[in-house]
């Protein structure tokens, strides 16, 4: 006898965004919507949390007054995906996005410990298709800055980014938005 086919169920933004109005996730419960799939978010450890702030402390002196570093925050990506990277760099200020939130980044970064499969498939895919133009993941497991640039998103393919490299905690990297303030890759790790 043949098993039938399990299928899931693909939700889309508009589904999510209904969901989460209706209060029918746990309000202690942090899930994010990454093509069609509700993903839990895996609890942070301090190390995370510090890396966080340490982060959000260097893009603030690279990129000043005209940008908003938002923190675990929704981005609009696509009628699947409405991730909630750890930081992402915005032109203009909160107030800019009282009536939505923001469809696209300058720069997006993810702390990754034990997130670092997702962060680098799931993730890198999506912010790819978006058309940020710039990723980092901060990967604690090998205390390192992983950096993602030229995005590449063709109608059935899938999207990646066409130039990555690994920065040790010696070097250091000015974002593309910002490319005379270089940020030292030490000042992003706890």
């Amino acid at each position: 006898m043949a098993t039938p086919a399990v299928q899931t169920k693909r939700w889309t933004r508009q589904e999510y965004d209904h969901i989460a109005e209706a209060g029918l996730f746990n309000p202690d419960e942090r899930v994010e919507l990454l093509e069609g799939e509700i993903i839990t978010v895996t609890p942070q450890q301090s190390r995370h949390s510090v890396c966080i702030g340490l982060i959000d402390g260097a893009l603030r002196q690279v990129f000043g007054a005209s940008y908003w570093i938002r923190i675990q925050l929704p981005l609009i990506i696509d009628p699947d995906s409405e991730p909630e990277p750890d930081l992402a760099v915005v032109l203009g200020s909160p107030r800019d996005y009282v009536h939505d939130h923001p469809r696209t980044a300058i720069l997006v970064v993810e702390v990754a410990d034990s997130t670092i499969a997702k962060d680098r498939t799931y993730k890198s895919r999506i912010y790819a298709r978006a058309g940020i133009q710039e990723y980092w993941i901060v990967n604690l497991a090998e205390c390192c800055l992983e950096v993602y640039r030229d995005p590449a998103a063709a109608p059935g393919q899938t999207s990646l980014y066409r130039s990555s490299q690994k920065l040790a905690p010696s070097d250091s990297i000015a974002p593309l938005a910002a490319s005379t303030t270089p940020v030292a890759v030490a000042d992003l790790l706890p």
